[in-house]
């Protein structure tokens, strides 16, 4: 962890903690004031104090974090997540647990959606079975 007097700038901090992908989607972030501390938006320059709280919109979901160290690089998650605590409300922690998980990874889940190969020979099957009893 790294010292007190050191300045450290918030889009970098929340860039090397993971919230955001890139330093500057976190630049942008705080320009379009969706991080603020003391419910006013923030300037990416700011100075990171060890104990600072801030509200920060992701795409994903609102997070509420306070700062328990600085850092200034970017490291593993494992690592990343020892430099912050968690105070998302428990609402926003179910309302994202409950997203469906297609919507960020692109995939869709499974038995949802299109028929599988073996679920369109038995609609056939029973389609044709339909059309026999009729003959």
């Amino acid at each position: 962890m790294s010292s007190d007097k050191e300045k450290l700038r918030l889009d970098k901090y929340l860039w090397a903690i993971r919230l955001f992908k890139t330093r500057s989607i976190a630049a942008d972030a705080l320009e379009k004031g969706r991080v603020k501390m003391h419910g006013e938006s923030v300037k990416a320059s700011r100075s990171v104090n060890v104990g600072d709280e801030y509200e920060v919109k992701t795409e994903v979901k609102k997070w509420v974090i306070k700062v328990t160290g600085l850092l200034a690089n970017r490291v593993q998650y494992a690592e990343a997540i020892k430099y912050y605590e968690d105070l998302t409300p428990l609402e926003e922690k179910e309302r994202v647990r409950f997203q469906a998980a297609s919507f960020h990874t692109g995939k869709r889940l499974s038995k949802v959606g299109r028929p599988t190969k073996k679920q369109r020979r038995d609609i056939e099957g029973f389609m044709d079975e339909g059309e026999e009893e009729k003959a």
